[in-house]
């Protein structure tokens, strides 16, 4: 049996998650997760969700460990995990229906963040559904000492990233032609917010 690598938060708050988008994607769809990771999303969600088809995707380095996860999950509604990074000018897809997205806003540049709502705009059918979970700092602020202690530890390793402000997000959400539905409090510190694009962008 191939190691799998292994995710602890994403095991701490994958069932809090899926109360969440298990509302959201309550129709049958195709989800493309941005920035899979390890693939432990991946597996749940597709096992947890049955009627829908998930899509994982990250960069290339990333993908031997989500099929080594997907391998061994055996799911049929669980696709091959594609190579996709949101500053690529071609995704590898013509249009999206519904995305989720966990812990990846703070990992990346804000330039790259600026670029993945543009790709929004883009790529977003109206009516898409859009999930995103993750730390956020409201009005400039760190919402607990743990997110601040976090957020230090983030620019220590990469001085472009951090946790970004929710304000900030929201006005990338809105030129890109999304509305915001609900924000979702969440264990740790986290919100899952649920976007919607609009029909008239």
């Amino acid at each position: 049996m191939s190691s799998k690598p292994y995710s602890q938060s994403c095991e701490n708050n994958k069932t809090p998650i899926l109360a969440v988008i298990r509302e959201v994607f309550g129709e049958p769809v195709t989800v493309w997760e941005i920035g899979s990771g390890t693939g432990q999303h991946a597996c749940y969600f597709a096992k947890e969700l049955p009627h829908l088809i998930w899509q994982p995707t990250d960069v290339e380095e990333n993908l031997p460990d989500i099929n080594a996860w997907r391998d061994e999950a055996q799911l049929a509604n669980l696709n091959l995990p594609l190579v996709l990074d949101v500053i690529d000018l071609v995704w590898p897809c013509d249009r999206m229906d519904a995305v989720f997205t966990a812990n990846t806003l703070h990992i990346m540049s804000w330039q790259s963040v600026e670029i993945l709502f543009e790709r929004f705009q883009s790529y977003l059918n109206p009516s898409a559904q859009v999930c995103i979970y993750g730390p956020f700092n409201c009005n400039g602020s760190y919402t607990s000492e743990s997110n601040a202690r976090f957020d230090e530890w983030l620019k220590s390793r990469d001085p472009l990233s951090g946790i970004r402000d929710f304000e900030a997000v929201m006005a990338l959400a809105e030129r890109a032609g999304l509305r915001l539905l609900n924000d979702n409090p969440m264990p740790a510190n986290n919100r899952l917010l649920v976007l919607e694009k609009l029909r008239s962008h």
